[in-house]
């Protein structure tokens, strides 16, 4: 092996698959060399070294000399990485641009004319799916949060609460001031005590007793609800959580259920 698994691990971490990282490693050996050559060295199948190269050709890894036949020159590792972050905020400045330029056209009205039709098709079971990850529980919850017109309706731990208001107070004001209605009944920690004073400046709270927390969920509307369906003490990556939009479950079970709770609860 030209280099230890560690470096080969670093390289897949930046985006560059096996066959690339080998032959990259391998070009860095000898400077210049044929396709040919760095098949053999790198122990990648000469069917798919050429289009490898290319490949890595256009990352910033590897310069193609017009020689016949063809020779490959590494290009050196600062210089690589500068030029694969060049080439990432590049890509990512032409996506954006085309990002912003779709939302302005016809085409996003067109979408948009596709999604609401197809709401109108679903069942009273509602729209429900799985949400993997605490990251993409909290990118939930803002994209409804943002569609609030009325209530937002919150029950959650000590934790919890200090995450909705890391990932999401901010919008959860803006929200509150224009007119919807924040309740969030919470357990009071400890740690929280900051971030209750912050919260009571826009919505009401009430406490949670520690011995009936019933865990994480969030109704909006009366027509969307998010629960969650693991303790909040596992891994983030392994939260897991349930989220419908059904006027059912969230405006005839899960709502009423927290209307319930909440007229047992003290203010906090």
């Amino acid at each position: 092996m030209i280099a230890s698994q560690n470096v080969l691990d670093a390289l897949k971490q930046i985006g560059l698959n096996l066959y690339e990282r080998k032959l990259w490693v391998a070009l860095l050996s000898r400077r210049t060399a044929t396709a040919g050559e760095l098949s053999s060295l790198a122990k990648v199948p000469h069917s798919r070294t050429y289009d490898v190269l290319e490949s890595l050709a256009e990352k910033g890894f590897v310069v193609i000399q017009t020689s016949k036949p063809l020779k490959y020159m590494a290009v050196a590792p600062k210089e690589a990485l500068e030029r694969a972050k060049k080439k990432l905020r590049d890509d990512l400045d032409i996506t954006m641009n085309r990002i912003n330029r779709l939302q302005k056209n016809s085409v996003f009205k067109e979408l948009e004319t596709v999604h609401k039709k197809g709401v109108k098709l679903v069942k009273p079971s509602g729209i429900t799916g799985s949400l993997k990850g605490r990251d993409a529980l909290y990118q939930q919850l803002g994209t409804i949060f943002r569609g609030a017109r009325n209530s937002i309706s919150i029950l959650t731990t000590s934790k919890g609460l200090s995450d909705l208001h890391s990932n999401l107070g901010d919008l959860l004001r803006k929200l509150a001031n224009k007119g919807v209605k924040i309740k969030i009944a919470a357990f009071h920690g400890k740690d929280s005590a900051g971030v209750i004073e912050d919260f009571k400046s826009f919505a009401e709270i009430r406490k949670i007793n520690k011995s009936n927390i019933l865990g994480r969920f969030f109704v909006v509307d009366g027509s969307h609800v998010v629960m969650s369906l693991t303790n909040e003490d596992v891994h983030p990556t392994q939260d897991l959580a349930l989220w419908s939009q059904s006027n059912h479950i969230a405006g005839d079970v899960i709502g009423p259920m927290f209307n319930n709770i909440w007229q047992t609860l003290e203010p906090i």
